[in-house]
């Protein structure tokens, strides 16, 4: 069944939403690696793998993350090809501000991470297991020790920042809710959430780093 570009976008914007909680319930449980005791992650994570609610809630994740990837790269394609017939009239760079002109780029570059960041983490423990007494907590944090893991890790998520401002902004707007008496504050609420995910992950990578390279 073919589905109009108006239910493409709903689906996007829903299933974007959808991944926006994720992020910062995720950006919490990572938040206990900055506790003195080791235990509050590690109960968490335990919590997280055992929990048969969030265990079906991982397969709707990725179903989330498929789905937005998907109609995020059929909208691009639809958009670019409008654009094409109407680039006399319209000037993107002036009509748009970065984070929307880059929507593409940094959503690829977002999606590169995520496999790789899957591959450390969610591989790791789910399908190979934790070296005998490695924690969740030791794997977590012992590949902050790493200088290059981590600065990608700060620059994959100031690009995933730069995604979220827009996107964030758009999905509301899909599911109706655009009007010039709420945009401001959606503008704003967008702003503060990019900001507070690219910070929240980045200080916690960049802390277990320095703290790593000081006292270890």
């Amino acid at each position: 069944m073919k589905l109009s570009s108006i239910v493409r976008k709903l689906i996007m914007a829903l299933s974007g939403l959808f991944l926006i909680v994720f992020l910062a319930t995720h950006l919490v449980i990572n938040s206990f690696t900055l506790a003195p005791s080791k235990d509050l992650f590690n109960d968490a994570a335990h919590f997280m793998a055992t929990n048969p609610i969030i265990y079906v809630m991982q397969y709707i994740l990725a179903l989330g993350f498929i789905i937005h990837i998907g109609m995020g790269i059929k909208l691009t394609i639809q958009n670019k090809m409008a654009r094409s017939k109407n680039y006399v009239f319209n000037n993107m760079s002036k009509n748009t501000d970065l984070s929307s002109r880059s929507m593409i780029i940094s959503g690829v570059l977002v999606l590169v991470f995520l496999v790789l960041h899957l591959r450390d983490y969610f591989y790791q423990m789910k399908f190979v297991g934790l070296p005998e007494g490695t924690t969740d907590y030791d794997l977590v944090v012992n590949l902050f020790s790493n200088p290059y893991y981590t600065g990608v890790y700060v620059i994959s998520f100031i690009v995933l920042g730069i995604h979220l401002n827009h996107g964030f902004q758009s999905a509301f707007q899909s599911i109706g809710a655009n009007h010039n008496k709420y945009n401001p504050i959606i503008k704003a609420v967008s702003t503060g959430y990019s900001i507070i995910i690219t910070l929240g992950f980045s200080t916690i990578a960049i802390f277990h780093f320095i703290n790593q390279y000081n006292f270890n």
